[in-house]
């Protein structure tokens, strides 16, 4: 049983979890557990070279940022659960918890957070309810969205990045993951508006 379970291990979901890594140290998260399903091969990373991202410097490739990532989570904070070579089938949404079925193993979690790109198709049952074209892409890509609310879709239902209904842009993404994490953080916190900052 996780507490928050990611989904999508691109620039948004590993956003997210970078930040709920760093606030599990908080008295109120202290005990929570997170986990995230790391989706990379469909990550619109894979291609991307960047030269107009705060500091990354110039020539940053994106595979290298997700490899660097992924390290980064792994040194700083190790309690994340990082699921690999698991790829989601369906999401049962349910009143007490949620059920995620991939296609080596069932996970319940209080909590999901979706980071996946808006491209189609979306083969994950269980939401279709929710899928709405984008609002925010050129008509003629035919790209998609999970209607939301300030990045919620449903009672612990999550959705950041692309599939948010945001522009692809690396920094908009890592936005939208923070924001969904710290809103995770408030909600432990029980509504006490918080987030974590590391200082010298």
């Amino acid at each position: 049983m996780f507490d928050a379970l990611i989904i999508g291990g691109g620039v948004a979901g590993m956003q997210c979890a970078l930040v709920l890594g760093s606030g599990l140290k908080k008295p109120y998260a202290i005990n929570k557990k997170v986990g995230v399903i790391m989706h990379q091969r469909s990550s619109h990373l894979q291609n991307a070279l960047f030269n107009n991202v705060l500091g990354l410097p110039s020539g940053t490739l994106g595979a290298d940022v997700l490899t660097a990532g992924k390290n980064q989570l792994t040194t700083n904070y190790p309690n994340i659960t990082q699921i690999e070579g698991e790829k989601v089938i369906s999401i049962a949404i349910q009143d007490d918890f949620h059920i995620v079925k991939t296609n080596k193993k069932e996970y319940k979690t209080q909590i999901i957070v979706l980071a996946l790109n808006y491209a189609k198709p979306f083969l994950i049952k269980g939401l279709e309810a929710y899928l709405e074209p984008h609002q925010r892409a050129k008509a003629s890509k035919n790209r998609i969205q999970l209607s939301n609310e300030n990045y919620l879709v449903t009672e612990g239902v999550y959705v950041c990045g692309t599939l948010s209904g945001y522009r692809s842009q690396f920094a908009i993404a890592a936005g939208s993951g923070a924001s969904v994490a710290t809103d995770i953080l408030t909600l432990w916190n029980n509504g006490e508006h918080s987030q974590v900052h590391d200082k010298i």
